[in-house]
């Protein structure tokens, strides 16, 4: 089963017998378990699927609006008990800019439209 890892991480950490991490999904090893290897580690080169959050606001919101929202939430994510806390759950508190975002979430909607694809492609 795949769960998130801010879902999980806490039982890894804490040892719970019910559940057993085998891998991570993401590129790089996770800073709260660095003992777990990635899945690309683990055989499977090109695997990398991360899961991410980020702040939309609605089309034709001013740009001036947009770049307090950015810069007030670019703030927040420098503040070291916020990083501490997200990396504890396995997140990194990472702010760009709306255009970084905007090409990040666009990257990820060609990369799943093509699994997405190759699903519908096999038999039912």
């Amino acid at each position: 089963m795949f769960e998130q890892q801010v879902c999980l991480m806490n039982s890894v950490v804490q040892g719970y017998p019910w559940v057993r991490a085998l891998a991570v999904t993401t590129k790089v090893r996770s800073r709260a378990a660095p003992e777990l290897l990635t899945i690309a580690e683990s055989g499977l080169p090109s695997y990398e699927m991360s899961q991410w959050f980020g702040l939309l606001a609605p089309a034709r919101t001013p740009a001036s609006i947009i770049g307090r929202l950015n810069a007030e939430v670019g703030k927040v994510m420098t503040i070291p008990d916020v990083r501490e806390r997200l990396a504890a759950q396995g997140a990194d508190a990472v702010a760009t800019t709306p255009r970084e975002f905007a090409f990040h979430i666009n990257s990820e909607l060609e990369k799943w439209a093509k699994v997405i694809k190759a699903l519908g492609d096999l038999p039912h």
